[in-house]
């Protein structure tokens, strides 16, 4: 079903057995997810974030493409998240679940700051207590083209200081707060005491949040190599315009990445990944 949210047209999914998400075409953002049978909201969406064109989107589950971060010449975390995708599809899949399949291609405007041709997919799919968001990249071009990228999922949480994400232990990250610092987690689980930057490498497991109150909420990553977890603590929090006051306690990022080693595609190549989100 297609509506608006604020000034942004959104496409509304719903599964057969009541699982609901909603997907703005501005950067094929996903605003919401309810797992079947269950009210709770489990995407963070900040209530100070502008809902316009050409406005990046705080909170949901933004796209950064073709470039994470300042990790090069682009703007932050590249332009995927900032433009307008086409819907290509929505609706019901063989297996009962709910499909929405939105593209966006190269323009004048992508070509004068990144110039390669391209065609990228995001691909969002719910159904009981799965939500799926898949990226695809096809190159385009008659050269070889490179990237990083990212789902930079906002995970609701009751109190981020009291909850954990486990499946991290003896895995090498890089520390953003150090200078990117690179450290081993030697922890049980990640608690988030105040500000959290890190890019996990080669993350080769599911993860679990746990969180006081909720039930637990898996991670599971395939084509993404690496995870970044975020959380910006309440000093770095205070400096963002559109973020609420105490917004920052009621998230923590957990995005499926591809960041240390970009992806390399030779003309006509392909490449995906996905990040799937089951509800306990």
């Amino acid at each position: 079903m297609n509506g608006e949210r604020g000034g942004l047209r959104t496409v509304t999914l719903t599964a057969s057995d009541g699982a609901r998400a909603e997907v703005a075409t501005h950067g094929a953002h996903v605003l919401s997810w309810q797992a079947a049978g269950d009210a709770r909201e489990r995407l963070f969406l900040s209530e100070r974030t502008e809902l316009r064109a050409g406005v990046a989107i705080r909170g949901g589950i933004p796209v950064i493409f073709p470039q994470f971060a300042t990790s090069g010449p682009l703007p932050r975390h590249g332009f995927a998240r900032t433009l307008p995708w086409t819907l290509v599809d929505a609706g019901a899949t063989d297996g009962g679940r709910t499909r929405a399949t939105l593209r966006l291609g190269h323009t004048e405007v992508t070509q004068a700051i990144w110039p390669h041709r391209f065609v990228a997919e995001l691909t969002v799919t719910i159904g009981g207590a799965t939500l799926e968001v898949a990226l695809a990249v096809t190159n385009a071009d008659a050269a070889p083209l490179s990237f990083t990228a990212a789902l930079h999922t906002y995970l609701r949480v009751a109190d981020v200081a009291r909850a954990a994400l486990h499946g991290l232990r003896g895995l090498r990250y890089r520390d953003s707060t150090a200078g990117g610092a690179e450290r081993v987690d030697r922890d049980d689980a990640l608690t988030v005491p105040g500000e959290v930057d890190r890019i996990y490498l080669d993350v080769p497991t599911a993860l679990e949040l746990r969180d006081a109150g909720a039930p637990a909420l898996t991670v599971d990553m395939d084509g993404f190599r690496d995870v970044v977890v975020w959380n910006p603590g309440a000093e770095r929090a205070a400096a963002l315009s559109d973020l609420e006051l105490g917004g920052w306690s009621r998230f923590l990022c957990v995005e499926a990445a591809v960041v240390a080693e970009p992806v390399v595609l030779a003309p006509g190549a392909h490449w995906r990944g996905a990040q799937t989100l089951t509800a306990r």
